[in-house]
């Protein structure tokens, strides 16, 4: 009988994955780099199809990951702006590795795509 392993032993990257690949996350925090510090409604606009609640429970995630940092203005009306951190600023290069690798092999994922489709 096989022992079951915990999964963060068995890939130590797993971790890095629930945190950073969880639905909306990298286009939160691309948006946030790209474009600097924003208001949640400018964020809102900038990532069509997301909802209000999600933008919140991703936001709210990312600040407790200490990846984006929330800023409360006391003014009337109130103001919360949000910008990535160093933290989060220093998931760059991944993206960037991860965006040369999309270049050179999602065409080589599609075809296999369209292979085992036809296949099926």
């Amino acid at each position: 009988m096989q022992k079951s392993v915990d999964p963060e032993l068995a890939c130590p990257v797993a971790p890095v994955v629930d945190i950073v690949f969880s639905r909306w996350t990298t286009p939160i925090l691309w948006a946030l780099h790209e474009f600097g510090r924003q208001r949640f409604v400018e964020l809102e606009r900038r990532l069509a199809g997301i909802t209000p609640k999600v933008l919140t429970q991703r936001l709210r995630q990312l600040e407790r990951d200490g990846l984006v940092s929330r800023t409360y203005h006391a003014e009337v009306p109130p103001r919360v702006e949000y910008e990535i951190t160093d933290l989060g600023a220093s998931l760059g290069p991944l993206f960037a590795h991860l965006s040369n690798w999309a270049d050179a092999h999602l065409g080589e994922v599609e075809q296999a795509r369209h292979s085992y489709d036809v296949g099926r």
